[in-house]
Parts: structure tokens; sequence; C-alpha cells
């Protein structure tokens, strides 16, 4: 009896030796977690390809280590390649799965993160700036075994973070742009700044290249990259960042990661980034920019995922390169919601001012905004169109507030006779849109009133050439 009791218990014992997992219970692989002795010491390069999809989407697979390269990796799917840039501290990137996860939300795609923590990892930024091409020749790799198993480059997306945005470049160099999209968050600087195209990323990197520049004066790449390049707060200092070093890190890293988290709010529906396309932040700011008629029932353009909509419009450009500019709010998701206000004006002698305007709704809530601007002229029967921005997202309105100022304390006092003023949504150009007919705006006094919805026809009183007092 004991015998078999002994011999039993060796049965077990080498049963569980040998004991494979079932598929159900795959090792779930992790991003490489380094840390600063690591990045003193330095890092030799190694890529680690983890794949998730909907079917995987909290487990990945490591596409170098598995032979079932392709059990979750479906060809026929679009493929988004996720690259990261230089680590200093070895730490993985904050905003992993948070991009993975809302890119799943979107659709069932193959989410590719590329690991190369492993190289990145180091003290000396140089020395991982030099692996990237190494990096990019392994990615080229992958695509070149989805190829031979059916995929196509159109289906290829690559979303390059820092010196990830240029080593989606090199990879789509070696496709001569036949890849679908390239989108650059806030593309490396340091040693790309001033480079040829062939030694960076470039708009005939891909069939489309999107690029968010929002640290142009500290980590980030200054000059277009792309068919169109975002400059969310002229690209600078990102509002809610820290101003000084007394942060610590945050002040260094904030304005260059405020590109990816500006990109993952696109993916939130009840957030559309609107962006307007224009040569100078200056002139965005006071409302120089404000016709998108060049794209169309589409309007304006948005950053971020969707921002292909507008591919075959920024392609077709010769040459094939647009500015866009845009504010956004110091928290997330950040949006900022633009509306334009128009005036036909009355008054004999052209008057120059600022306008500040305060939204009411239904409900009591009030958003106000002072246009950010040169002062505007208002010229007789020539219409101005000024760009407001506010923080929430106006509900149904019952009242607007406007004032008109000059900004001088010395000196008469003016009037602005209105013919007509309309308000509406930048980004619903079939949204409803509010007016009011021949009132007038004395200087520095809040006048309120309840909007109507727009006459369809033009609207002209019968006193449109008639000269008025000041």
């Amino acid at each position: 009896m004991l015998l078999k009791l002994c011999l039993g218990l060796c049965f077990l014992l080498v049963c569980q030796l040998c004991y494979v997992k079932p598929d159900s219970e795959e090792t779930c692989h992790e991003f490489t977690d380094l840390d600063l002795p690591d990045a003193i010491i330095g890092t030799d390069l190694h890529v680690k390809l983890l794949l998730y999809t909907r079917d995987n989407a909290n487990c990945s697979a490591d596409l170098n280590h598995e032979n079932t390269t392709f059990k979750y990796l479906d060809v026929s799917r679009k493929t988004i390649f996720i690259t990261h840039g230089y680590r200093p501290t070895g730490s993985p990137p904050v905003w992993l799965d948070e991009i993975v996860q809302k890119l799943l939300s979107v659709d069932d795609f193959n989410i590719i993160l590329v690991d190369w923590n492993r190289g990145a990892t180091t003290l000396i930024y140089h020395n991982a700036a030099g692996k990237s091409r190494k990096v990019a020749d392994i990615l080229k790799n992958l695509i070149d075994k989805m190829l031979n198993q059916g995929g196509s480059l159109d289906s290829i997306y690559m979303i390059g973070v820092s010196l990830g945005a240029h080593i989606s470049g090199f990879v789509g160099k070696m496709y001569n742009g036949s890849i679908g999209r390239i989108t650059g968050l806030d593309p490396a600087g340091p040693l790309y700044n001033g480079k040829l195209p062939e030694d960076r990323l470039h708009y005939s990197d891909a069939k489309f290249v999107d690029v968010v520049h929002s640290d142009i004066d500290g980590l980030g790449y200054r000059e277009n990259l792309g068919h169109i390049d975002f400059y969310p707060n002229g690209g600078t200092d990102q509002p809610g960042c820290p101003k000084t070093i007394l942060s610590g890190s945050e002040y260094f890293k904030c304005d260059h990661q405020r590109s990816v988290f500006l990109y993952m709010s696109s993916l939130n529906e009840s957030c559309s980034v609107v962006t307007f396309p224009c040569e100078n932040y200056k002139n965005y700011r006071i409302g120089k920019c404000v016709n998108c008629q060049e794209f169309g029932s589409l309007g304006c353009p948005v950053l971020g995922f969707y921002a292909d909509k507008w591919r075959d419009y920024l392609v077709a450009k010769n040459p094939p390169v647009t500015k866009a500019f845009f504010d956004t709010a110091p928290t997330k998701p950040f949006c900022i919601f633009h509306y334009f206000l128009d005036f036909i004006t009355l008054n004999a002698k052209p008057h120059s001012g600022y306008i500040t305007i305060k939204l009411e709704s239904t409900s009591g809530n009030i958003t106000e905004s002072k246009l950010d601007q040169d002062p505007t002229t208002f010229e007789q029967n020539e219409e101005a169109t000024l760009l407001a921005k506010f923080d929430q997202e106006p509900e149904e309105i019952s009242k607007i507030s406007l004032m008109f100022t000059t900004g001088t304390v010395i000196g008469p006092k003016y009037k602005l006779r209105v013919l007509r003023m309309r308000l509406r949504y930048s980004f619903n150009p079939d949204g409803e849109i509010l007016c009011r007919y021949d009132f007038v705006l004395d200087e520095n006094v809040e006048t309120d009133f309840p909007p109507v919805p727009c006459q369809n026809s033009n609207f002209f009183s019968s006193s449109c050439g008639e000269k008025e007092d000041d």
C-alpha cells in the first residue's frame, strides 16, 4: 500500500512538471519595464512586437516569440503599429493601455505595440536615436510576412511618438510611400531638425501623413512634415502643463506628451478637436482663418484618428502641405468648442474694437468667450467674422449677451449699429444658425437678447445704404 502511494505521488509530480497550459491560459506578454540603473548602463536593442485584438484585448501575444504569429493576426484587418520614442528612465509609457483600448473600441484592429524599450532606454539620447533604423528593419520584416499572407500595404497604419515618428517614416520609405497612413505625434526634433527628407519623417512616406506638433520649442520638430501638420496652442506651451522647472520631470515631458493625449481625445465621440488651416498661429488667434470652404461639406479638419476624412483634399494640394492651428482646454478631453460670429454693421465710419460674448442655456448655465484677437474693424455693409471659443459645449441657447469695447479709457464712447449678427457652430455647418437683427451695441454696455433662427434669405433692411450717426 505504501509503495502504491509513493508511486502515485511520483506520477503526479512528473505530470505536473510536464504539464503544458492549454491555449485558453496562454502567457500574457508585458511591455518591457526597466529602471534608472538600466538607463545608466545603457541597453542593447531588443524589439518585442505585442499584438492586441478584440479577441485578446487584455492579453498581448508576442509576435517574435510565438510560433502562432498569425493565430490572432488577421491580415485582412487594418493593422496599427504604435511605436514609442526615447525612454531616459526605462519606464513604460503611461499612455500605452489607454491608446490600445480606445482604438479597439473603434474597431477590431490588429494593434501592434512596438516595444523597443531595450534600446530606447539610455541616458544618451544619441544612442537611442542611432537604433531607429534597425527598429524600422524589424518592422519591415513583419510587414513582409503579412504581405506574403495576403495583407496589403494600404491597410497599414503607423502611429509614431517622438523618435517613433521617424521610425515610422523609415518604414514608409522602404515601401516607397505605399503604406496607408502615418501619424507622427510630436516627432523628435533633436538630431532631426534640418535633416533632409530621407533622414526623417516626410509626407512622401505614406499615402497620408498627419503630424501633431506640441513642443516645437523643446523636444519636438518645428517645421512641416506631413500632408497636414497640427499645432495645438501654436505648438509650444500647452495649457495645464507646468511652467517652471520646480515641477520636476513633468516640466520637460508634459508638452511633448500632450500630442499623444490629444490624439486619444480624438477617439472620444463627445470630443471633436476642430482645427483651422492657417498661415500662422497669430492669424488663427485673430480670426483670419475661419473659412474652410476648400474642404466642401466636410468643413474644417479635425485632429487625430479621423483626420483621414480630409485626406483626398489634402493630398491633392500642390505642394501637399497644410498647417492647421487650434487652442485647447487645460484638462482632458481638451476640447475647445468654436463658434463663428458674423457681423454686418451700418456705421458710416469704420469702428475698431473687441467683442465679448456670453451664452446662457435654458437650464441657466452661462459660458463666456472673450474673442482672442487684434481689434476688429467693422465697416459699413461689410461682413466681419470672428472666432469665439468656449471651454464647454453650450447647451440649448436661450440668451446671448454681447459687449463691444474699443479698449480705450479716455475719449468718446461709440455705438455699433448692427444690421445682422449670426452665430454658427464651426464643426456642424448644417446645424441651426442663430441670428439677431437691427440692434445697437453701446460701448462697454452688455446687451442681452434671445436669439432667433436665421432667415433663409439674406436679410437687409431698407436702411442698408443709409448713413448712421456714431
